[in-house]
């Protein structure tokens, strides 16, 4: 089995959540592979350079079942590179589980990135945000929303087998349009938690049902 996880906007391959992942996969003698999205350049990140990262990343492998977790943009990638995964690829190392944290699902189709319209950003052409990753304002390209309306969430019905996280207090990715996504999907299991969007507070709760969910025998 191998694991992925993908970080979100403006975070990187060595965010708290992805430490705390390499962490506990760690005594159970499994590597957390982390794309890193920043790259080559922030400021031309798009979805569709993020999903051929993750494709290049599980053509790698020696072969067998993979594991996407993403978190918040990351999920939205870890599930449109599961649904666009070719026939000669998933013969190899099949994206067979997804494990999805506070999803943003309609990421392609919000039109808003924070305080700031979509049309304000298309008329400027970047968006100057905070990269809590580098500690400071960087700018980001409008082609990362205009490249993400390309890619429709509710308009993939089939799937593999996937659980997805969701803080009630989240501010970031409604909680309600997430429980909206999994209704209609038999094979998505949605778990509320009393959390805001970074989940924090529920690690050791989310911990739990990964073990579970995988089949593993957990260490806290």
């Amino acid at each position: 089995m191998h694991l992925f996880y993908l970080h979100g906007f403006a975070s990187s391959a060595k965010s708290t959540k992805a430490m705390w992942l390499a962490e506990r996969l760690r005594p159970l003698g499994l590597p957390l592979h982390c794309p890193d999205f920043n790259e080559p350049e922030f400021k031309t990140i798009t979805t569709s350079r993020m999903i051929g990262q993750v494709d290049n990343a599980i053509a790698r492998l020696s072969g067998g079942p993979v594991v996407l977790i993403g978190s918040s943009l990351g999920g939205f990638v870890a599930w449109h590179a599961a649904a666009r995964q070719s026939f000669e690829a998933a013969a190899r190392s099949p994206i067979t589980q997804l494990i999805l944290l506070a999803p943003a699902l309609d990421f392609g189709t919000n039109r808003r990135m924070g305080t700031v319209g979509v049309e304000q950003w298309r008329d400027d052409g970047h968006l100057d945000i905070v990269h809590h990753a580098f500690g400071e304002h960087r700018q980001v390209g409008y082609e990362l929303y205009a490249d993400a309306a390309q890619y429709d969430s509710f308009s993939i019905q089939d799937g593999p087998s996937t659980i997805i996280f969701q803080g009630r207090l989240d501010d970031a990715v409604e909680p309600v349009m997430v429980e909206r996504f999994a209704r209609s999907r038999s094979y998505v299991e949605c778990c509320l938690l009393d959390d805001g969007h970074q989940l924090h507070d529920s690690l050791d709760t989310i911990w739990d049902r990964i073990t579970t969910f995988l089949g593993l025998k957990g260490s806290r």
